[in-house]
């Protein structure tokens, strides 16, 4: 029995601050070189717009009063927030889904993805209560697995529709990433202030023939690189280390196992930055076109982590021919390459 990603609503926070988040780490930082480095970088990114949760120029709750130096959030702060603000967030996009009436009564299965935030009673519960499932519909959380697990969510999801071929499984991926920046003069750490942002998607899958068939999976270890990408909780939030090296290594592995990919017609790349996407392009000879679905959602939105993925793919199903053979892969700690091979139906 083959499973079906039928659809995707999105939803991002009202709050454009990618300028005011550019300007507040440049301040940060004191090395005079740090700041020329970071401000070429800025200019290269190529991201235009980002939200947050978090307001600007007024507002509650407010990146200025949130963000001070000498003074940032205490990991319960952060948690707090999320807790406040996530729930509205997802909310937005479960009502963007427009479920019916036949589909909602045809849900089994809520997987909520999120490595941002963590509450119990959780996300899933909120899910079941906002849509008026039945307490007995089955919830998993998959957490802190970082951007590719939207990946591992849908993973799952097909196991679930081939297991219950009459169900249907609500999958959502939320995160909060603008609630977790730290004060340092580190300049990698402090790029992440560049890239960074919240959103949310949720999605509908099950074992109708529309949308995109989720053929296969297959996780991608890359040796020798388990520290480039970690996520860690501190005493003062969550803690991100994220290293040039990755696109290089990135691009290194995907060169070695090119012919894994053919036949690949689309392409939904996570993006983690402009430098990941243009490694990709280069190691699978891509033509720029290929990208493009992936390089809209970098500029409209940056990096939302786990939710990332599901924006690019909702943009190529707009798009995509039937019959056309994808590629999805999304990268995270490990590191790792989490792939999904697909059809358009």
């Amino acid at each position: 029995m083959a499973a079906h990603l039928q659809r995707i609503a999105t939803a991002v926070p009202p709050n454009d601050v990618h300028a005011t988040f550019v300007d507040f780490a440049l301040g940060m930082l004191q090395d005079e070189r740090a700041r020329t480095l970071f401000l070429r970088m800025a200019e290269r990114a190529a991201i235009g717009h980002r939200h947050s949760v978090l307001s600007v120029n007024g507002g509650v709750p407010s990146a200025e009063e949130f963000y001070r130096l000498g003074s940032f959030p205490s990991t319960g702060d952060r948690m707090r927030l999320f807790e406040a603000t996530a729930p509205g967030l997802m909310r937005a996009a479960l009502d963007k889904l427009a479920l019916s009436d036949t589909e909602l009564n045809s849900v089994g299965h809520v997987i909520v993805t999120s490595c941002t935030g963590m509450v119990a009673p959780g996300l899933d519960f909120i899910v079941v209560d906002h849509l008026g499932l039945p307490h007995s519909t089955e919830r998993t959380s998959i957490g802190f697995m970082g951007c590719y697990a939207a990946i591992n969510g849908l993973k799952l999801a097909r196991h679930l529709t081939r297991s219950e071929p009459g169900k249907r499984t609500l999958l959502v991926n939320l995160e909060l990433c603008t609630l977790h920046f730290q004060q340092t003069q580190s300049l990698a750490e402090v790029l992440s202030f560049l890239v960074f942002a919240d959103g949310c998607a949720a999605s509908l899958i099950g074992s109708d023939e529309t949308g995109l068939a989720l053929e296969s999976f297959e996780a991608i270890e890359l040796p020798g690189t388990r520290e480039l990408i970690t996520w860690t909780v501190r005493d003062s939030g969550f803690d991100m280390f994220l290293s040039g090296q990755v696109p290089l290594e990135i691009g290194k592995a995907l060169a070695l196992l090119r012919s894994r990919f053919a036949g690949t017609e689309i392409w939904a790349i996570h993006p983690g930055g402009r430098s990941v996407l243009d490694a990709i392009q280069e190691a699978l000879a891509l033509r720029p076109e290929a990208l493009a679905a992936s390089r809209e959602t970098l500029c409209r939105f940056g990096n939302m982590s786990s939710a990332t993925i599901m924006f690019v793919l909702k943009r190529l199903m707009q798009t995509a021919r039937k019959g056309q053979q994808g590629t999805a892969m999304s990268f995270g700690p490990g590191l790792t390459a989490e792939t999904m091979r697909f059809r358009a139906v």
